[in-house]
């Protein structure tokens, strides 16, 4: 029986930069089409709120990849990227802004938080599928 090495064990820092690229340009590309799509459906309220959540899907998946440079940085006993500070506090307070953005939306759009949701799932989505990419390879 024959050892090979799990795809993941090769992925390079490198490789999993470019994996996120690829999600986070998977993710806009969906949002934007369905965006689309509800806004000639049902209404600009759903289009804007799907869009609220794609927006989010992608900015978390930006900061994600900042992170992972930075412990990248840290692993490899680099000098830490300029702004490390700044990410990591971010990071952390990404969710408050993230919550906050996801509140007005709701009392200013006052579209579906089904709309919202799925555009949430967006990343999580284009992170399967690049998951699965990668392990089909």
């Amino acid at each position: 029986m024959s050892e090979e090495t799990h795809p993941l064990a090769d992925l390079t820092d490198a490789g999993l930069e470019a994996l996120l690229r690829r999600a986070m340009r998977i993710t806009l590309i969906l949002g934007l089409v369905a965006a689309l799509v509800l806004l000639i459906a049902s209404g600009w309220r759903n289009a804007a709120m799907l869009a609220v959540g794609a927006a989010i899907s992608a900015a978390s998946i930006l900061e994600w990849q900042r992170m992972v440079r930075l412990v990248n940085a840290r692993l490899d006993r680099k000098q830490a990227p300029r702004g490390a500070v700044v990410v990591a506090i971010f990071f952390v307070l990404r969710l408050t802004v993230f919550a906050a953005v996801i509140y007005v939306s709701l009392k200013c759009f006052q579209g579906s938080l089904i709309a919202l949701l799925c555009g949430l799932g967006l990343a999580v989505l284009a992170m399967a599928w690049e998951a699965i990419r990668l392990l089909r390879d």
